[in-house]
């Protein structure tokens, strides 16, 4: 189950790589300066997970519009996910959860996608700029995307 609304986000520093750059991101970095959009999802290089985060990188402008930085959290590790943004040409920041601990704080993790071992399942967030959790969905299989009509009046309305 995912972590419910009203939680205070827990904080976190993954890494993401464009180009030459391997860099941190600390979620609270944007805390006080605007709202967040976490997407966890399984696996890069996956039917699904590329089209949520294409659909997610061609309509970046409209979370921009809101506010909002919007990340996308999986367990791949952030050289994988470098190789599939370029190829994709995604947009938002991909952040690599490699040791898993990030989708276990926020409940997310699920022991086995497949026989392929521990994944995120695709679940979506939306933080305020103060750190508190007000849009939290878990999808009810890895082939559902979440509601993106939702986060987006949700960011309206935060």
């Amino acid at each position: 189950m995912p972590i419910p609304v009203g939680t205070k986000a827990p904080d976190f520093t993954l890494k993401t790589k464009r180009g030459e750059d391997l860099k941190d991101i600390k979620l609270s970095e944007n805390f006080g300066k605007k709202k967040t959009v976490l997407l966890f999802f399984p696996l890069a290089f996956t039917g699904v997970c590329t089209k949520e985060m294409c659909d997610v990188s061609s309509g970046l402008s409209a979370y921009e519009k809101l506010d909002a930085a919007v990340y996308g959290i999986s367990v791949d590790s952030p050289f994988a996910q470098e190789a599939w943004a370029d190829k994709e040409k995604i947009q938002i920041h991909l952040l690599s959860d490699l040791n898993k601990e990030v989708s276990k704080a926020y409940g997310t993790l699920l022991p086995d996608l497949i026989g392929l071992g521990s994944v995120s399942a695709r679940a979506a967030f939306v933080i305020d700029k103060a750190g508190v959790i007000h849009y939290s969905e878990q999808t009810p299989t890895p082939l559902e995307l979440p509601n993106f009509e939702k986060i987006k009046s949700t960011l309206q309305a935060c």
